[in-house]
């Protein structure tokens, strides 16, 4: 085969990307004004990821979206995320979990596995669809916006799904770190107990490292580590939601989605733990991961029809509820018994 008919010369590489290069440049540019924005805010309140998503929305119900840009955003939504959630890694440790020492994983971990189960009964006693209840759960339970977004690729639910479960964790997140401080001090909480109980239980990564240093450092860097821990833990969850979709799927398990890149993400948190990475290396892996969830989560508000989101009612947002109340409850009874 000649140089020039091969697959792999400039030329048929330009030929692969030209359909998705429109909707991947606007998912871009989303991210490219989301991320400076926030960061000119100083804000944990306002992320990056939920201004994308916002701003993917707005365009999305109002001008329209063309059909060009349609590969370009779902390739935005599952190859992108992914390389995103696998970069993830590169900030995290094994030796992150035993700093919290062994009572602090025990409560960090039954707190997740608690309140995920919890939220998926209460989904099902409030009819919310068992989709979105999952996604509300993974997004209480584990980490936010990216763990809607990683569970979604096993879940497989519904743009607006996505995007409700996604405001959930805003809205209740944003009231756990503006809300527990003022806490602190009638729960009898020392700054470690603090620490502990903001980081593993408040939802965006974000919203706990702001609760966290509002009572100083000791708590801010306590609740960093439990909430890194719960991080790490998203790659397990994963796992096991997608071999009990394959066990649903029966006959045609063979089709059940396998989150391969969660082994990716294992992969750099074990040579992170093994080889610690040079701060510039964390930082720039970082702010790519950070770049290319928000360019998710734009191309998932690009995909987001308001009137289906309508349609999902209040059930959904009530299960927010419950589920926030049910998770900082748990958790601030496990840290007084731990």
């Amino acid at each position: 085969m000649s140089v020039q008919n091969s697959p792999s010369t400039a030329e048929g590489w330009l030929q692969r990307l030209r359909p998705v290069a429109p909707g991947l440049a606007l998912a871009a540019v989303l991210a490219a004004l989301a991320m400076p924005l926030a960061a000119w805010s100083g804000s944990p309140l306002i992320s990056p990821m939920v201004l994308a998503m916002v701003a993917g929305i707005a365009i999305r119900n109002t001008v329209g979206l063309g059909e060009g840009m349609l590969p370009g955003v779902k390739v935005a939504l599952r190859p992108v995320l992914r390389l995103g959630i696998v970069l993830l890694g590169a900030r995290l440790t094994f030796e992150q979990l035993g700093a919290i020492g062994l009572s602090g994983v025990a409560v960090v971990a039954l707190a997740l596995v608690s309140t995920f189960l919890f939220t998926k009964a209460a989904a099902r006693v409030l009819g919310v669809d068992a989709k979105l209840g999952e996604l509300i759960a993974a997004g209480t339970s584990i980490c936010g916006a990216s763990a809607v977004l990683a569970v979604n690729t096993v879940t497989r639910a519904h743009d607006e799904d996505v995007a409700y479960a996604i405001a959930c964790v805003t809205v209740f997140g944003s009231l756990s770190m503006l809300l527990f401080p003022l806490l602190a001090g009638p729960l009898g909480f020392s700054p470690e107990a603090y620490g502990l109980w903001v980081g593993a239980s408040v939802h965006e990564v974000a919203q706990a490292v702001g609760g966290g240093f509002a009572l100083g450092d000791v708590a801010g860097e306590t609740a960093t580590v439990a909430k890194l821990g719960r991080v790490i833990l998203l790659a397990p969850m994963i796992l096991i939601l997608g071999a009990v979709a394959a066990r649903r799927g029966g006959a045609v398990a063979g089709r059940a989605p396998m989150p391969w890149f969660v082994f990716g993400f294992v992969a750099v948190v074990a040579l992170n733990s093994l080889v610690a990475f040079p701060a510039v290396a964390v930082h720039g892996a970082a702010s790519a991961s950070t770049l290319l969830l928000t360019m998710a989560l734009g191309a998932m508000g690009l995909e987001t029809d308001l009137a289906k989101l309508r349609l999902k009612g209040v059930r959904p947002l009530l299960l927010g509820a419950v589920a926030w109340v049910f998770i900082a409850a748990v958790t601030a009874a496990l840290v007084t018994a731990a």
